[in-house]
């Protein structure tokens, strides 16, 4: 348990990263790909009835014994406020309204954020555009580990204790990797989340504002759908940067397992990314691809060759062009 992985840098690469190339390749042979573009008439429904429910649970937990708020904090917050990080990041994709409505978007993040607590949607949609463009890229993809990260976390114990930490790490290391400037939507958005928080507590009292922010943070760190954060882009298999799930727990986290399609094809909502994978089956049946997150969260704290320094790195070239 306290042996020390042997991965000491992370995987540096000078290709592009696949997907663009992927991406043009697949319209020529299947241009019928490009009907699925365009948002998800769904998504904003689906998102109201989560909000609601989280809000009803408030409600039902104000009353409860502390033991019972932190069962169903684990048991089913975690497993909702972590299925609305990933609505939001559908949102972020504009899947909510389209393109040509792209401040609804912003705002209805920002509605679909509240029964987080935590206000991050204005950010997060300005950082995850980066990632997608320039996926891997030193100095401005933050999903990439920090050096300290890919340092210390190098033994499983640590490992594991990283994983607990993850949302920790994916809030501070934007300010360590590529800070920038505030804007007006984040000032609301954090506006916005902490009168929600104040208005919870002041009617509720204090049950409601844990189960909240506490399920939050458990499920985004030691849970079974966080496996995503791994398997998304670890580098289980040298040469792959990016690897799908088609497990059962993509109906809790709009298809996001389906990660390979969802980089070549991020203007398509994740409710259309199976079709993708149909259409164009060729290009998707034989890359790496896991069914379980679960597994791979063992493997990841397991495998002493795997750690946070277990992503590809490119260096940068021209003008880079962030949101």
């Amino acid at each position: 348990m306290g042996n020390r992985v042997a991965r000491e840098d992370y995987e540096w690469v000078y290709t592009d990263q696949p997907h663009a190339d992927r991406r043009k390749e697949i319209l020529a042979k299947y241009p019928e790909i490009k009907s699925l573009m365009g948002p998800d008439p769904r998504l904003k429904w689906i998102v109201c009835m989560m909000v609601v429910i989280q809000f009803l649970a408030f409600y039902l937990v104000k009353d409860l014994d502390w033991k019972w708020v932190l069962f169903w904090t684990y048991a089913f917050g975690s497993c909702i406020n972590h299925s609305m990080t990933l609505a939001i990041h559908e949102i972020s994709h504009n899947a909510a309204f389209g393109n040509n409505k792209a401040m609804w978007n912003r705002y209805f993040a920002m509605f679909a954020n509240l029964p987080i607590g935590l206000p991050y949607s204005a950010s997060f949609k300005r950082y995850h555009l980066d990632h997608h463009r320039y996926l891997g890229g030193d100095g401005v993809d933050v999903d990439i580990p920090t050096d300290f990260e890919g340092w210390f976390f190098c033994t499983p114990f640590r490992k594991f204790i990283w994983i607990i930490l993850q949302p920790l790490f994916y809030a501070i290391r934007p300010l360590c990797i590529n800070p920038k400037p505030i804007t007006q939507l984040e000032v609301t958005n954090v506006a916005v989340q902490l009168t929600f928080n104040f208005l919870l507590y002041w009617l509720w009292g204090g049950k409601p504002v844990v189960y909240m922010m506490a399920g939050s943070l458990l499920g985004m760190g030691l849970h079974p759908i966080s496996g995503h954060f791994i398997a998304e882009h670890y580098m289980f298999l040298k040469g792959h940067e990016t690897y799908s799930y088609y497990g059962s727990l993509n109906l809790l986290t709009f298809n996001v397992g389906y990660h390979n399609e969802h980089h070549d094809f991020p203007s398509i909502p994740g409710c259309r990314l199976p079709m993708v994978k149909k259409i164009a089956a060729e290009y998707y049946d034989d890359l790496p691809q896991y069914s379980s997150w679960v597994k791979v969260l063992y493997d990841f704290i397991m495998e002493e060759t795997l750690s946070p320094y277990s992503r590809v790195k490119r260096k940068l070239k021209g003008d880079v062009k962030q949101e």
